[in-house]
């Protein structure tokens, strides 16, 4: 064992927060990409992946789905992390100096009517958390950052407004990875995710979906994507409430069984109490 979790992004990233919250314990290990975070644990550098599947303002995170069935990994938990942004800069800066910010392109217009209103450029960094060790290093005055408040504690910057997004709603969505699979019920509130390709019959999708409907199954999440650069091989992924020892939830992935290819189970895991 490790004890480490890997993430995408750099130290401070808000990854970095969900692996902070999920295991405080484990060691955060930083890489460049989504496929660089499941190699880590494949080859044995982690134990642990930390990967964005959602968020709450600009839907589903591009490529997480294909990537997940091919992984080999399970999912053990769920983590929902506010994105609150946070305006840092050097030590002993004060706001009015500031005449620039650099962030990751998703994370400037979250703060459009901050920076508008005190005149505050901004600028597309590759990495919100990567910009503050930039800052951090090189110094550049009258320059600031903007990303999650742990970034300022881990680069040693001053955190000179908070809050300061628009929306206070937005929310990503994280699943934890382990090369395990763990079905054990370890909640009263359980979630299962799966995927699955329906076959090609006249109203497959329905008639798959019904048996969720008829036996009283909650569906929070279904989404389609195409794989292996096919216009008619559509897979589904999908979140639903309950354990597959339930019975209604049995029941209804025998039906599923019966209308599709071939269905898998990614995890299952306790629902978070921030879900609900």
């Amino acid at each position: 064992m490790t004890n480490r979790i890997a993430f995408q992004g750099a130290l401070g990233a808000y990854s970095h927060e969900a692996c902070a919250l999920a295991r405080p314990d484990m060691e955060p290990l930083p890489c460049a990409t989504f496929e660089e975070v499941i190699d880590a644990v494949r080859d044995g550098r982690a134990d642990l992946a930390m990967l964005p599947v959602e968020n709450s303002t600009y839907g589903r995170v591009a490529d997480i789905h294909r990537l997940l069935p091919e992984s080999g990994l399970n999912i053990i938990d769920e983590v929902f992390v506010r994105v609150r942004v946070a305006l840092m800069s050097l030590p002993g800066t004060k706001l009015a100096d500031i005449k620039k910010v650099r962030a990751h392109l998703v994370l400037i217009p979250q703060a459009k009517t901050f920076l508008k209103s005190h005149g505050i450029a901004a600028e597309a960094a590759a990495d919100s958390a990567g910009a503050a060790a930039e800052l951090a290093q090189h110094r550049f005055p009258g320059e600031g950052v903007l990303a999650s408040e742990i970034a300022a504690r881990i680069h040693g910057l001053e955190v000179l407004a908070q809050n300061i997004e628009d929306n206070a709603h937005n929310t990503t969505r994280f699943l934890l990875m382990s090369p395990q699979a763990d079905h054990l019920r370890r909640a009263d509130r359980m979630m299962t995710t799966f995927i699955f390709e329906v076959r090609n019959i006249p109203a497959a999708l329905f008639k798959a979906m019904g048996g969720f409907a008829t036996n009283g199954v909650n569906m929070t999440k279904l989404e389609s994507y195409m794989v292996g650069g096919s216009f008619t091989a559509t897979q589904f992924y999908a979140d639903i409430e309950g354990h597959p020892d339930d019975a209604n939830v049995k029941r209804a992935l025998e039906e599923l069984d019966y209308f599709t290819h071939e269905h898998a189970i990614l995890g299952v895991y306790p629902a978070s109490p921030d879900r609900y």
